[in-house]
């Protein structure tokens, strides 16, 4: 078992950044891949981006990618993400979510074992 907690949400303007963080607790956090998704109201929830177990390799939603940054600290049992020149389009539930298989870049949500609560990110234009 893994518990996962995401903070840093919250509203910001246009063009701004937020770093969303992702304490881990329970089960030896370096064992896991590590992901951020999101849901928007009445969309799915979709993927964002995946880290490996090192912190060596990461892969982005298209969306995202050259604006926001995934990182893990296994130190201290956390994640983030730093988003920059953020969108309205980005407004969202952030989740961030572990894989129990180290080395898989997973991009769908039935890939994941645990997931935490979310945070609300509010970009307005």
């Amino acid at each position: 078992q893994v518990q996962l907690v995401e903070s840093g949400g919250g509203s910001v303007q246009a063009g701004g950044s937020l770093r969303l963080s992702c304490a881990a607790s329970g089960r030896t956090f370096s064992i896991y891949a590590m992901g951020w998704f999101r849901q928007a109201p009445g969309k799915e929830r979709e993927f964002v981006a995946v880290i490996n177990w090192t912190g060596g390799n990461a892969y982005y939603a298209d969306s995202v990618k050259g604006r926001f940054t995934i990182s893990r600290d296994n130190a201290k049992n956390t994640m983030y993400l730093q988003m920059n020149s953020l969108k309205p389009e980005d407004t969202a539930v952030y989740y961030c979510a572990a894989d129990y298989r180290p080395i898989r870049l997973g991009l769908h949500a039935y890939e994941y074992d645990y997931w935490g609560q979310g945070t609300q990110v509010t970009v307005s234009s």
